[in-house]
């Protein structure tokens, strides 16, 4: 609803029911392509084929549409916060050598925008989302890319993560050394109900920070 408010301001008259089931059909649509195929498809996409299914003729570069959903993210934005732990982690990685952030997120400018204002944009040597990209995890060819832009090995490499299959299975088919730590989103459980393991878990990022010597030892 907030998204079709922000679109009525933007001047396109439609009904909210018609637009909310012409975006329930788009969004299904490539649901289907990001999840079988592991392409990413950018929000402006759908919400373009779902105003041109009520009559609209509009592209995905819209400016209209970016403004719109610059509007419904912003709650998302607004609403993040930084893990306890986090900025020590990133202190120590920083430290050993080259970091990188890969993001499987479907509007690339709220990963920037929240990583300035969270503070952390000065702890990553690149950052890669997968809307930019077009590949998403768990596709080898976005980790391999990071790895590329790092210029570093896999087999030298730890990606630290919460999806079992998304982090964990990816990074590891990639050949990168993983650590798996619970969230809100994913537990140890999860991870044995898929049958995959990561060399390191943790229950949270402060635990990874005090056995951080250790896992850089164990990969080392």
């Amino acid at each position: 609803m907030k998204l079709y408010t922000a679109l009525i301001n933007e001047g396109f008259k439609v009904t909210v029911d018609g637009f909310l089931e012409a975006y329930s059909r788009a969004h299904e649509k490539y649901r289907v392509v990001r999840y079988d195929e592991l392409r990413e498809v950018t929000n402006a996409v759908w919400v373009a084929d779902a105003l041109n299914a009520v009559g609209y003729k509009v592209n995905p570069d819209d400016e209209r549409i970016k403004t719109a959903l610059n509007v419904f993210f912003k709650d998302f934005i607004d609403s993040l916060r930084l893990r306890a732990g986090a900025v020590k982690l990133f202190k120590q990685s920083v430290a050993q050598g080259k970091v990188g952030l890969l993001s499987n997120f479907t509007y690339a400018p709220v990963v920037y925008y929240s990583l300035n204002q969270l503070g952390i944009s000065r702890y990553f040597n690149t950052v890669v989302v997968s809307e930019e990209h077009g590949w998403r995890k768990p596709a080898p060819q976005i980790f391999r890319d990071v790895l590329e832009q790092l210029q570093v090995k896999a087999d030298e490499t730890i990606f630290i993560g919460d999806s079992p299959l998304e982090d964990i299975k990816g990074a590891k088919k990639a050949g990168l050394r993983t650590v798996f730590v619970r969230s809100q989103f994913y537990s140890l459980k999860d991870l044995a109900t898929y049958n995959i393991t990561a060399e390191f878990t943790a229950k949270n990022l402060q635990e990874v920070s005090k056995i951080f010597n250790q896992i850089i030892n164990e990969i080392y």
